[in-house]
């Protein structure tokens, strides 16, 4: 599936909650992951691959231990009960706007209510880097994208770079659709 850039408004709307009766859930869900692979990528939602849908999928068992004991999961209809544990920074990037990066802050650990993919309902806690990669998936399912979140003057140092995914002017090495080209 290709990936929506940096500028498509399906990015900064909130995603509206899967029905029960949705059909193709699980091809959903396995395409995805799929395309967050080939993106070389640790989490994906629904709307950067422009799905106005709650839904995200996380694998965090690929990265070197930084915190977090590693998950590999759908969450669907998500809705995080209580960030706590105290703000730590960390350098995100994100699929949808390729070659910018930047420092969040974020709580060290959550409580989620989600359902699988079997509609199942599940309340768990996540902490550290587990925790990160979720609250970076569910703001995407809310319309917040990572640069929101970035300190005044960094917002101000990738202006120019956002405007450059935007337009298409960068190169990435998976299939994109651009704002603009």
């Amino acid at each position: 599936m290709p990936i929506f850039g940096y500028g498509h408004a399906v990015l900064k709307k909130a995603g509206n909650d899967i029905p029960e009766d949705f059909d193709g859930l699980s091809q959903l869900v396995d395409n995805m992951f799929a395309t967050m692979y080939n993106a070389q990528g640790v989490g994906l939602a629904g709307p950067q691959v422009g799905k106005s849908l709650r839904l995200f999928v996380v694998d965090t068992l690929q990265l070197d231990k930084e915190g977090g004991s590693g998950i590999k999961k759908a969450f669907i209809n998500p809705e995080i009960l209580e960030e706590k544990g105290g703000r730590w920074a960390y350098e995100e990037g994100c699929l949808s706007i390729p070659q910018v990066h930047g420092d969040v802050e974020r709580e060290s650990e959550i409580l989620i209510r989600y359902q699988d993919v079997d509609r199942v309902w599940h309340e768990e806690r996540y902490t550290d880097m587990d925790a990160r990669v979720i609250q970076h998936e569910y703001d995407h399912i809310e319309g917040v994208l990572f640069t929101e979140h970035l300190k005044p003057l960094r917002k101000r140092m990738v202006r120019r770079k956002l405007d450059k995914v935007r337009k298409g002017k960068v190169k990435v090495d998976y299939p994109i659709h651009f704002a603009q080209r």
